[in-house]
This record gives C-alpha cells, structure tokens and sequence, in this order.
C-alpha cells in the first residue's frame, strides 16, 4: 500500500514515519490491504478543515477526529489482483485539535491515538464498519488491538488500572 501524505496545522513531529509504519502494521494484519497496488491519501489537519468536510460529505455539521472516504468497494477490494496499476482505496483525513483533546482524554500519547485512528480509517476503506452489528464492531476492534499490538501500542479499549 502506498500512502499520499500531505501534512497541515498539524504540530512538528514524526507524523509520515508513524503513517507508514501504521500501513506496514495493517498490511502484517490484513491481507486485504497487503496489495501494493493499492494508494490511501492520508490528510493531517485541523478541526475546522474536518468539520467542513463532515458537512459537506457526511451531512454532520461537526468536527470527528478522523473521516474515511472509501473509493473501492469492499467486494472490488477482495477480487484486486496483485498485478496492474495502481488503485485508489480511498482518502482519510485526521482533526489535530479532535485527536490531541481525545490523547488527553485517554491519558495516552498523541503519537499513539493517531496511529489508533490511521489504522481506524484504513479498516473503514477496507470495508469494515463498526456500526453495522456489534459482531462487525468486533471484528474491527479486534484487528485494531492486533495491528497496533504490531507497533507496541496497548490495546487502546482496555479499561485504565486505577
């Protein structure tokens, strides 16, 4: 998988490694997404930037900490050969503000909630939806803790040690 990064109103840091050891990790986990033919453009910006995007696209007049626009449906996703050029899976956009508010929430790093929400976002272009059933909740949860489990980030819905 190739990833289209393009950074905006997001602080300095390591943002495109930590996208692309995400995908690497995703690609270890499901095989649907390991096709190299396959291109994600990954968008980092701000709250307002997703708000407008949410309204425009989802009819949701709010800022989310990360929006997925799917390009492949899930059954053209499965047939893909690994051979030909590239497809577009879909695009993705992440909220800065939305993202280090939920980090803080959470009591864990920024860097660790966005590869969460990186590996969130490509599940959604891959077809996998967590609000259609609680069995397909699961199933996405499931894949989440063992991708970032790849990356050494904790399972992020276990429940804090108080």
């Amino acid at each position: 998988m190739q990833l289209d990064i393009d950074i905006e109103d997001w602080p300095a840091g390591e943002w495109e490694a930590l996208a692309e050891r995400v995908a690497e990790a995703v690609q270890g986990v499901t095989e649907e997404l390991a096709n190299p033919r396959l291109s994600v453009s990954l968008l980092f910006t701000n709250d307002a930037e997703v708000h407008t995007l949410n309204r425009e696209w989802r009819d949701r007049d709010k800022p989310t900490n990360v929006l997925s626009f799917p390009m492949l449906a899930r059954d053209d996703l499965l047939a893909l050969s690994d051979e030909g050029p590239p497809e577009m899976l879909g695009d993705l956009a992440l909220a800065h503000e939305t993202c280090a508010r939920e980090a803080a929430d959470k009591g864990i790093s920024v860097e660790h909630h966005t590869a969460h929400l990186i590996t969130h976002g490509l599940l959604h272009l891959a077809g996998y939806d967590h609000e259609t059933s609680d069995e397909d909740a699961d199933t996405m949860e499931s894949l989440e803790i063992a991708i970032l489990a790849k990356m050494g980030i904790a399972d992020p819905y276990a429940t804090p040690s108080t």
